[in-house]
């Protein structure tokens, strides 16, 4: 197999993710900063890869599994360490609910492609809509630099958290038919 330039990136997303966790916990004023950035860099590198395998035509197998993968990690991880700073039913709930979903959408994929009906549950524009608001609700979580800021990200995780449940009622809705037939 070779490593093309945007498999490469998506490989150091995936190295990134100890320093991003080791980046939250560091005792200095300015760790949560740090921990932002790292995952800021990490999303600009999801979206970049993606570009360029696109444009390069270097599309691999290997880059098209990894890539959900260290995406889905990465933001799991950021989930998790927002619930434990706020320690909070009303963080923790949201955040629960979006790894919920992602294990189950994964889930439903594999299955769907099992069967050979993937593109019925592709990426729909409601999932881009989420994915944004997740990132903004947790890049203002894990930076926190003031209340405004914690508030912004509070609202963009309740707004994520109802796409959620949008999105994936839409995946199963889609998905219906294929599941329940006899």
């Amino acid at each position: 197999m070779q490593l093309n330039i945007p498999t490469w990136l998506t490989l150091l997303r995936v190295v990134m993710i100890p320093f991003f966790v080791l980046a939250f916990y560091l005792p200095f004023y300015w760790a949560p900063l740090a921990c932002a950035l790292i995952f800021i860099f990490a999303a600009v590198t999801d979206w970049f890869d993606g570009f360029l395998a696109r444009r390069w035509k270097q599309t691999t197998r290997f880059g098209a599994f990894l890539d959900p993968v260290a995406d889905k990690v990465m933001v799991a991880i950021a989930l998790v360490l927002v619930a434990e700073h706020f320690h909070s039913w009303w963080i923790t709930l949201p955040a629960a609910t979006m790894i919920a979903r992602e294990i189950i959408i994964s889930a439903l994929r594999e299955w769907m492609a099992e069967i050979g009906k993937r593109s019925s549950v592709a990426v729909s524009w409601i999932g881009k809509v989420k994915t944004t608001a997740q990132m903004l609700a947790l890049v203002a979580l894990l930076w926190r630099p003031e209340q405004i800021v914690t508030g912004i990200g509070i609202a963009a995780l309740y707004v994520a958290a109802v796409l959620t449940f949008w999105s994936m009622f839409q995946y199963l809705n889609a998905a219906r038919h294929d599941l329940f037939e006899h």
